[in-house]
């Protein structure tokens, strides 16, 4: 049986950045939100604070660590699967993805430490500014790759020269026409998905009766973030899309599975797009409202599929499906965001109800909202590495056969089911326990952690489980 490289590479890409962007997008968003919570109790001293922020940061420690693990594993792939897209691109991608290390991850691995570690052994100054700076760490590590994606989609300030691409602007390449629409998206996507798991993890405890005032000071505190941020997304989303459409227009023609370029496009809510016979089967939707969308005028014109080439179209059912689902997701998130607005002027926010047994299940929906998002983008840019200028055939090892690919692929799916199961189970594990208590000037006992996962500390209380049990009753 032969495989084809080309193929099973873009597979094998396509399932290692999958497993690692979910962890990024809520570390970005739960680093900001510990140092927010150090910064309240450095201010307050109240325990509330220290208590939350204390459980938060060794979830924290785990997603980190597996994001980490995840994310050195793609820049080897660059290597060993797509070598003559690295030699290609090497001028522009390879300091940007170092000053991503020395900027970002130095940054990060020299506060990590205090924040993990130092607690009660540094002064309260200095812990604060730890959890700041790792915070801020996250942020400049998201702009960096933020920074070689929207460049891969928007290509600026290079040329090509003797087969390789050389940057005659480094102000045009790093801010080039699509990154300031893709990182202010990612980030608040981050902190809908922080906001969204702290909410649905501080809505079961409170099913529980598990530390009531801490846990009500964290639903609250997340509902308005999602209040606000939601919507704000969608705003986000339009004009990404707006940008999207003037640089990317066959990608745009993919998500509304228009195939020829017309005034007056209908918002697809329904169709199964067939690109061997170029046409949709079975739509159904909105007449004239993509173009009011897209154009801001009822009979503004659609790229068309057709335009290109078949060879140069996106997968279109991957890119229409993932984008629906994303966009049904945020209107999701709006929804539940009003709905815990409508609770809190009731006065019932804090009432056991369906709205708490509802908020756990959401935690899934930012991530999965993320992965629908990063589907769409990525595959939309199909059959281009860079925009235009490089495409998959030209960037995939020469040397490479589809039986190297095929195993490779085989060993990452076998060790991340280990690594990803057993951290999930930590993880789960670590939100079961249960906070531990927090007294005022109380200090962190034990010794110094030496194992790999011991940043995430005690499960839960370091007193047996049955009284905390009895506490939830």
């Amino acid at each position: 049986m032969e495989f084809d490289p080309l193929l099973i590479s873009r597979i094998q890409f396509a399932f290692v950045v999958s497993f690692h962007a979910i962890f990024p997008v809520f570390t970005i968003g739960l680093a900001s939100y510990i140092a927010l919570l150090e910064g309240l109790h450095f201010k307050t001293g109240n325990p509330a604070w220290a208590q939350l922020s204390r459980f938060w940061t060794k979830v924290f420690a785990v997603a980190f660590g597996m994001g980490v693990v995840s994310g050195i594993v793609m820049s080897f792939q660059f290597g060993t699967n797509w070598s003559n897209f690295a030699q290609m691109s090497a001028n522009f991608l390879g300091p940007i993805l170092s000053y991503e290390v020395v900027t970002a991850f130095f940054l990060e691995a020299a506060f990590l430490g205090v924040l993990l570690f130092g607690r009660d052994k540094v002064p309260r100054g200095t812990h604060l500014f730890a959890a700041i700076m790792v915070a801020l760490g996250t942020f400049i590590s998201s702009f960096w790759i933020l920074v070689a994606n929207s460049w891969m989609h928007t290509p600026a300030g290079v040329e090509f020269q003797d087969g390789m691409l050389h940057v005659r602007s480094w102000a045009e390449a790093i801010f080039n026409p699509s990154f300031p629409y893709r990182f202010t998206h990612m980030a608040v996507a981050s902190f809908l998905t922080g906001s969204f798991v702290v909410a649905g993890v501080s809505a079961w405890y409170l099913l529980k009766g598990h530390k009531v005032e801490a846990n009500r000071k964290a639903l609250s505190m997340c509902l308005w973030m999602i209040l606000f941020l939601a919507p704000a997304q969608a705003v986000i989303g339009d004009f990404h899309g707006l940008n999207t459409l003037e640089y990317q227009p066959t990608k745009v023609a993919a998500m509304e599975g228009n195939w020829e370029t017309q005034a007056g496009a209908p918002l697809l809510l329904f169709a199964l797009p067939d690109k061997a016979a170029q046409e949709n089967r079975f739509e159904f939707g909105i007449p004239k409202l993509a173009s009011i969308i897209l154009t801001h005028e009822a009979d503004g014109v659609v790229p068309g599929l057709t335009e290109v080439a078949p060879e140069d179209q996106p997968p279109v059912s991957i890119v229409f499906w993932s984008f629906r689902i994303m966009v049904g997701i945020g209107f999701l998130m709006i929804a539940f965001g009003i709905w815990g607005l409508v609770l809190r002027l009731r006065g019932r926010l804090y009432e056991p109800g369906r709205f708490h047994r509802l908020l756990p299940l959401m935690i899934a929906a930012p991530f999965i909202a993320v992965l629908a998002g990063w589907f769409t983008t990525e595959s939309g840019r199909a059959p281009w590495l860079v925009y235009g200028m490089i495409n998959f055939s030209e960037g995939v090892t020469p040397s490479l056969t589809g039986w190297m690919a095929i195993v490779s692929l085989i060993g990452y799916m076998s060790v991340y089911a280990v690594v990803y199961a057993s951290g999930g189970y930590y993880l789960w594990r670590l939100v079961k326990g249960g906070m531990a208590d927090v007294e005022p000037g109380s200090t962190e006992s034990g010794a110094h952690p030496k194992r790999p996962l011991s940043a995430g500390g005690p499960i839960g209380n370091t007193a047996p489980a049955a009284p905390i049990k009895g506490e939830w009753t």
